[in-house]
């Protein structure tokens, strides 16, 4: 979904939000958040599994939605759940989805001269989520047809690199309708500011940050207006915006905030993965070498990753002993070490730097998806599915942790088990038919006691009902 969509899709509530009514409430009677979040959830598994760009990488994601996060403790009220995730894409570009889902291209973070840009983007992202800009432009006839806006959004996200073209895109005769509302999208792009701003001030980073990132795209669109980056063209940026954002931040303290390594680290990591591997080793092979650089360990790191690339193992692995002299305590050079032993060879020295730092960090999916990966490539079934497990407890709508138990079970030989497994995976992902088929397979499976498969009977009847159910709506 392209953010052409959300500035007519999307939606807070800070009441701190200077001189700004809370528009929130009387939108959510038309178009609960329930509904946003099922609409958000339907147009994200679209990209997700039918994407080319969507970039499925837990630790880039995961800091986004951490960075989120830690801004969200400071709003008002009652918080989405939000999730935030990367596509890679040269085009400057972010945008929200109903129901707390936030998209960023990868050219947008390189983009960031400072950890506080980077969350003034993602402040202004939320602030059209809680504001619940969605229900407010959306008539309330257009929103009980959510199957038809659901099919335009969609449709627009083929073209959210080209925002332009993104109506021509959209077969549905509820585009022009949508088209019509963003004369509404000014007020929401005003509002998010100051709401944005606001957030930004709370959760303690430079708000300079956030004028600093709009002039610089301001700048850039004069001087390239026929090019200008997507995210211009999807969210007007206005010179009443700039001068009442510059006129917000002057009269604010000044307070000079560091970058996280785990900002610099993304960075560097999505620069590795840009152009050709010889290129990304020679990019930061010469900041090395000159010595332009805010952070030694990152610029390693991320030359680290560029010798992976281009298939020089031994390099990665002289970078990877640089970061260990630097003392660099980060899961993200943890699973960088990782992937060097593994390259070489060394699955079991791979294994040992994974359990170590799973023991410090078992919050970090990144770790366990490796440490599982791994252990069921070197036949270790048995511990993979106790890490597996305890993975699930915490991540019951990680569809991938399931799919990791699903084939610890098949390597065991728990065929009732695997089909279950499998079933849970695809109900995470909204596919109910193929959910169906697994829990069948797993009812004619000979293994399982009777209270598994009672349970698995009782599933299977609820969603083939619901399988019924839907099919019954289609034929109306």
């Amino acid at each position: 979904m392209c953010a052409a969509v959300v500035a007519a899709l999307s939606s807070m509530s800070l009441a701190f939000a200077e001189g700004l009514p809370d528009l929130g409430e009387s939108s959510q009677n038309e178009l609960p958040p329930q509904m946003e979040r099922k609409i958000g959830e339907e147009a994200m598994n679209e990209i997700r599994f039918r994407e080319p760009a969507y970039l499925d990488d837990v630790e880039v994601n995961g800091y986004l939605t951490r960075l989120v996060g830690r801004m969200a403790t400071h709003l008002d009220g009652a918080r989405p759940n939000f999730d935030v995730f990367a596509l890679r894409d040269p085009m400057l570009n972010a945008f929200a989805m109903p129901g707390g889902f936030i998209g960023v291209h990868s050219a947008l973070i390189l983009a960031a001269q400072s950890e506080s840009e980077l969350a003034s983007v993602l402040a202004h992202e939320m602030s059209h989520v809680t504001q619940h800009h969605l229900a407010r432009s959306i008539a309330p006839q257009q929103q009980a047809q959510t199957a038809s806006m659901l099919a335009m959004a969609v449709a627009i996200l083929a073209a959210r690199s080209r925002p332009d073209l993104a109506m021509g895109a959209a077969v549905s005769g509820q585009a022009a309708a949508v088209q019509s509302q963003l004369s509404y999208t000014r007020d929401f792009e005003r509002e998010a500011d100051r709401i944005g701003l606001a957030l930004l001030e709370r959760s303690n980073f430079d708000i300079r940050g956030m004028g600093d990132f709009f002039s610089r795209m301001e700048k850039f669109g004069r001087l390239y207006e026929n090019n200008a980056p997507a995210y211009l063209r999807t969210h007007p940026l206005t010179t009443e915006r700039i001068t009442d954002m510059e006129n917000r931040i002057q009269v604010r303290p000044y307070r000079q905030v560091a970058d996280s390594l785990d900002f610099l680290l993304v960075k560097a990591k999505l620069k590795a993965q840009e152009g050709s591997a010889d290129e990304a080793v020679t990019g930061f092979s010469s900041l090395l070498t000159e010595g332009k650089y805010r952070s030694e360990a990152a610029v390693r790191y991320g030359l680290a990753r560029a010798y992976l690339r281009a298939n020089n193992v031994p390099a990665a692995e002289k970078e990877v002993q640089a970061l260990r002299r630097l003392k660099v305590g980060n899961t993200m050079v943890e699973t960088l070490a990782a992937d060097v032993a593994r390259q070489q060879g060394d699955a079991e020295g791979a294994l040992r730097i994974l359990r170590n730092a799973r023991a410090k960090a078992k919050q970090e999916r990144a770790i366990s998806y490796a440490l599982i990966e791994l252990l069921l490539e070197t036949r270790q079934a048995e511990e993979a599915l106790r890490v597996v497990n305890e993975e699930v407890q915490s991540y019951t709508t990680d569809d991938k942790f399931y799919l990791f138990q699903a084939r610890a079970h098949e390597a065991l030989g728990h065929n009732f088990l695997q089909h279950r497994a499998i079933a849970q995976a695809y109900l995470l992902r909204g596919q109910v038919a193929a959910a169906v088929e697994q829990l069948e397979l797993a009812q004619k499976a000979q293994d399982g006691d009777f209270y598994e498969h009672s349970q698995a009977d009782a599933k299977l009847r609820e969603l083939q009902a619901q399988l019924i159910a839907e099919e019954r709506k289609k034929r109306r």
